[in-house]
């Protein structure tokens, strides 16, 4: 038998039929505030496409927080480079879009080149 995931001992059922407001209310308080407060323009609008129904929506706004409408929609983040494709899941809740697209690559450390240390200087460049 599958354990039903809970957000705040809620199910996504419930989650889902939660205003703004009274979702809110199960945030920490950075992200309550931004809601309290109202959403941006370019907010409001990545939010009509998905309630609309559109599966697939891309949006610039990493800002945005993951809401319940979003639940289950496929939405496209991007990260300054290219597209980077989400699957909105209960565990990304409360939490922002750009969270989950990296800006930047991470660092793999390998032999250092010619000229990054004195000592490189007298290796033979063969």
């Amino acid at each position: 038998m599958a354990k039903e995931s809970l957000f705040r001992g809620k199910t996504s059922d419930e989650l889902k039929d939660l205003s703004l407001d009274e979702f809110a209310a199960l945030l920490t308080a950075r992200e309550r505030r931004t809601l309290k407060r109202g959403l941006s323009p370019s907010q409001k609008k990545v939010l009509e496409h998905i309630q609309k129904g559109k599966n697939e929506v891309k949006t610039h706004c990493r800002d945005m927080i993951v809401v319940p409408a979003m639940l289950g929609k496929t939405i496209k983040v991007y990260s300054g480079k290219e597209w980077i494709t989400l699957r909105v899941e209960q565990d990304m809740l409360g939490h922002r879009l750009g969270e989950f697209s990296q800006t930047r690559k991470s660092v793999k450390h390998s032999s250092p080149g010619i000229g990054a240390t004195r000592s490189s200087a007298f290796l033979s460049v063969r």
